[in-house]
């Protein structure tokens, strides 16, 4: 497996590919930032490698050998993350781009090394979940906090927006994974929100808050 088609592989997945709904090459090619063409020519090699099945105009859909590849893949990328924050000392906004390079490394055995060395983590720097090696994953029960409702109060669990701007943004909040977040007021003009965190309030907008994940608490 090329680099290139291990990253087809994991956008797929991301997509949606490992459902019943064929993805469309079109999809792919936008969140690859390619021309259709160019996803047509890897459908045509990944089917020939038994990892999708693609028909012209119907879109792709990942074999089971497909997705146990892509929840490889991402669980490297996962692992990686932690390891690097954990480990190293990056921040949360600078793992992504290195994990991108990290997660290709084919031995498995040091892949299970640093999970085991990391204490078996199941959720990544960000909130997402670290696919077993087995391919489980470990889901959360979330929401964004752009649907929680007034006087609503959840724990900070995950991010949807992982770009470093968003990261550094939230850094400078001091909003991070785990802190209490209730909601004071959500203004009805623009659906932004008055929250509190800290003992201190602070105005967020809301798409600010269409990338935050919380766990609502009872």
């Amino acid at each position: 497996m090329t680099r290139s088609e291990e990253n087809y592989i994991k956008t797929i997945f991301h997509l949606g590919g490992n459902s019943t709904s064929p993805i469309s090459t079109n999809a792919i090619a936008e969140q690859m930032e390619t021309k259709p063409s160019s996803v047509t020519d890897m459908a045509k090699k990944l089917a020939d490698k038994g990892l999708v099945h693609y028909k012209k105009y119907q879109g792709i859909l990942l074999t089971e050998s497909g997705i146990r590849l892509a929840l490889s893949i991402i669980r490297k990328h996962r692992l990686w993350e932690v390891f690097l924050v954990e480990k190293l000392d990056f921040t949360w906004d600078e793992v992504h781009e290195v994990a991108e390079q990290l997660e290709h490394i084919k031995s498995e055995k040091l892949i299970d090394q640093i999970d085991a060395l990391l204490g078996y983590p199941k959720y990544d720097p960000h909130g997402d979940s670290i696919p077993s090696k087995d391919g489980e994953f470990f889901e959360r029960d979330k929401q964004l906090l752009s649907d929680m409702p007034k006087a609503g109060v959840g724990v900070c669990v995950g991010v949807k927006d992982t770009s470093p701007t968003f990261l550094k943004f939230l850094d400078k909040n001091q909003i991070a994974l785990g802190i209490t977040i209730e909601v004071l007021e959500i203004e009805e003009f623009d659906q932004s929100l008055t929250i509190q965190i800290h003992d201190k309030s602070l105005n967020i907008s809301h798409q600010i808050a269409a990338n935050l994940y919380v766990k609502k608490q009872s």
